[in-house]
């Protein structure tokens, strides 16, 4: 892993954005540790996040894109922080938008908020987490309902390496489906490898109680 990955572990921890317990995902499946990108709360969180994300997408040198795309609602802050980032410190400027939940009937209208999309363009999907691959398949159509865009690809905070619908992971099925690379800032492996025995704080996040209980999840539900 670089720095900035085990960084980001460490800053999910602290901004009480990943936890461990009992929680129940999107897709209805019992799991022993929760991303929660809405915990971030605070001009400086929201600032480091969108660096994090900005570095993660340009490590990939096979990642070209002209627009980036945040789903409503946790996509929306993500989209607009990177950017910003991209801008303001590695002198990318790009596009962004996200869409609403429901169209617009007066003023300009329509679904889609901030850039405007042309045919030809590629968009990057921005997003916190995907467990099952449902929102982005929901994203897709709104994206080719507005324009005859490429899809550049998707990236995530976390893979958590689930099983989508099949054998391979959501992330692999996404890719599959739609025909663009999907990428992550960190695997739930290199989370589980950082914090496994670690003190942050003083306090051991991941014991070997939790460590097993993950393990018993991955082993019934991981990819």
């Amino acid at each position: 892993m670089h720095d900035y990955q085990r960084e980001f572990i460490e800053f999910m921890v602290r901004s009480e954005v990943l936890t461990f317990g009992d929680f129940t995902t999107k897709s209805g499946r019992k799991t022993p540790y929760f991303i929660n990108t809405g915990r971030y709360r605070t001009g400086e969180q929201i600032h480091r996040l969108g660096a994090t994300y900005a570095r993660a997408i340009l490590d990939r040198t096979d990642i070209a894109f002209d627009v980036l795309f945040g789903p409503a609602y946790k996509g929306i802050p993500l989209s607009v922080a990177t950017s910003l980032v991209l801008a303001s410190e590695f002198d990318r400027n790009v596009g962004y938008c996200f869409n609403r939940k429901e169209a617009k009937d007066h003023g300009e209208g329509g679904v889609l908020v901030g850039h405007a999309l042309s045919d030809g363009e590629r968009v990057l999907i921005i997003e916190d987490v995907t467990t099952a691959g449902t929102s982005i398949r929901e994203t897709v159509p709104i994206l080719r309902a507005a324009a005859d865009v490429s899809l550049a690809g998707l990236i995530v905070s976390v893979d958590r390496q689930e099983r989508g619908r099949g054998a391979s992971s959501a992330l692999a099925e996404v890719a599959d489906e739609f025909e663009m690379p999907t990428f992550a800032i960190v695997t739930i492996d290199q989370v589980v490898e950082h914090l496994r025995g670690r003190e942050i704080d003083g306090r051991v996040i991941i014991d070997d109680e939790t460590d097993g209980r993950i393990a018993a999840y991955r082993a019934e539900y991981g990819a």
